[in-house]
């Protein structure tokens, strides 16, 4: 409850909309979470009906390796004419959900077209195979590229109707169920299990005690836990709609979080072979400590094809415990006594029932579970292995043009301003916690001193 409105009940004043409410149509009523869920579930439907009919699903290409690429494979007519195409299905997918929420469709078209050449740029720039040696790859670029823009120009209106980061990533994160398989945990055995919990609970733990005893507001406290803990943007985005949390707050931690990669991307596996720390071991810690499977993959690869596999594995089973935390956190934060303040008066507010945990639950959560459950039980895995490379590629795309948004929202002032920088603080010191803290379990649990050390050969 704001202030505001809390002071309209004390004072008995009733405003005009609070007499006569506006009247929102079913389509209009549908929240973010929502659409992000009906567009995933919708692309995730097409590719299964296309594929399985036999017709073949064509991506752009984006790796190359000297000029001769860049210009006849990356740049030929061809290719280009997919980049158009797949910008043009995207710009009516997401323009679809505006309009029928009653946002402004052409300026979101504008603002979406510029946004998808930007995303289209980076993955140009992470195509490149030797960039992509050092472990640098598409985010890392479409952060920087947004960034510039946010922060170097004013953002016109037609472009900020289209800077929606977070209806962009959570529908790439119904799409990223698709990979999460109950396959691949089995495979992943105790040990990638085990890990997932001891470093999500301790780390989510440490990082909400340090943030309050360095007096940032447990809002924030908690999707810094999330980000840190888990899975980096995603879980942060998850815990920010399991709380309602503030969209700046958001914004600043997926900053710190893609910030943050950049050196652990080539520091991690750098230190891996000079320490001379065993390749499984060292996947298994790039898997508990870096915050997306594809940066995962990227930094295994400097290290070994073992270091790959057991990284992949031990983030797919990290990434579970996305769907708990939304579950757990709902909850929490819901029976958490919230206080109001109103012209110095304090105002208890009786604990919230189940309704509200609902209310508060991240709707897109139930997809990125649905499509898990689905690709898991119902589906063959021939079928799944079949789809698994379009279904990745375009959720790439989402999480690109997510980036790029998130760079435009993201101020480098506020990671100094804001709270006195403490959370940014926080961050830091809650991330070489989780670097050392995940490093010791990875040694214990796949270097055969409690179980056998897993075969990924």
């Amino acid at each position: 409850m704001s202030t505001e409105n809390s002071a309209s009940v004390i004072t008995g004043a009733l405003t005009d909309a609070e007499i006569t409410p506006n009247k929102k149509t079913f389509l209009k009523a549908l929240t973010e979470d929502w659409w992000a869920v009906i567009l995933g579930s919708a692309i995730i439907a097409a590719v299964l009906y296309l594929t399985t009919a036999g017709t073949a699903i064509t991506l752009p290409v984006f790796k190359w390796a000297s000029t001769d690429d860049l210009l006849n494979k990356i740049l030929s007519a061809g290719n280009l004419l997919l980049i158009i195409e797949t910008g043009l299905v995207f710009l009516a997918l997401a323009g679809i959900a505006i309009a029928l929420s009653g946002g402004n469709v052409v300026r979101f078209a504008a603002g979406f077209s510029l946004i998808y050449f930007l995303a289209i740029i980076s993955f140009i720039i992470g195509g490149n195979k030797s960039v992509s040696y050092y472990g640098l790859e598409y985010v890392v670029f479409a952060l920087l590229i947004g960034i510039l823009m946010g922060n170097l120009i004013k953002l016109p209106s037609w472009l900020k109707e289209a800077v929606r980061s977070e209806f962009y990533i959570k529908t790439g994160l119904v799409i990223l169920g698709t990979t999460i398989l109950s396959a691949d945990l089995v495979k992943a055995g105790l040990p990638g299990i085990v890990q997932a919990i001891i470093v999500v609970s301790a780390v989510w733990f440490f990082s909400l005690w340090l943030s309050r005893r360095l007096k940032v507001d447990d809002e924030f406290g908690i999707i810094l836990a999330s980000a840190v803990s888990i899975c980096g943007v995603s879980a942060a985005i998850v815990a920010a709609g399991a709380i309602n949390g503030d969209k700046r707050k958001l914004s600043y931690v997926t900053t710190l979080v893609l910030i943050m990669a950049i050196p652990m991307m080539v520091i991690q596996p750098w230190a891996v072979k000079y320490f001379h720390i065993p390749e499984i071991i060292g996947g298994a810690w790039l898997g508990g400590t870096l915050d997306t499977t594809a940066t995962v993959t990227a930094a295994g690869d400097l290290v070994g094809p073992i270091a790959v596999k057991a990284g992949v594995i031990a983030k797919f089973s990290q990434n579970v415990f996305i769907g708990v935390a939304a579950f757990f956190i709902a909850i929490w934060w819901a029976y958490k006594k919230p206080k109001d303040e109103a012209g110095g008066v304090q105002i208890k507010v009786e604990s919230p029932g189940l309704k509200i945990v609902w209310e508060r639950f991240p709707k897109f959560v139930l997809g990125f579970i649905a499509a898990s459950l689905i690709f898991s039980f119902l589906l063959s895995p021939a079928t799944a292995k079949s789809v698994a490379p379009t279904l990745n590629g375009l959720r790439t795309i989402w999480f690109a043009v997510a980036f790029i948004s998130i760079g435009m929202e993201a101020k480098f002032s506020s990671l100094v301003k804001l709270q006195g920088g403490r959370p940014a603080m926080t961050f830091v010191v809650a991330q070489l916690f989780n670097i050392f803290w995940t490093l010791l379990w990875a040694y214990i649990l796949f270097g055969g001193y409690i179980f056998p050390v897993p075969d990924f050969k």
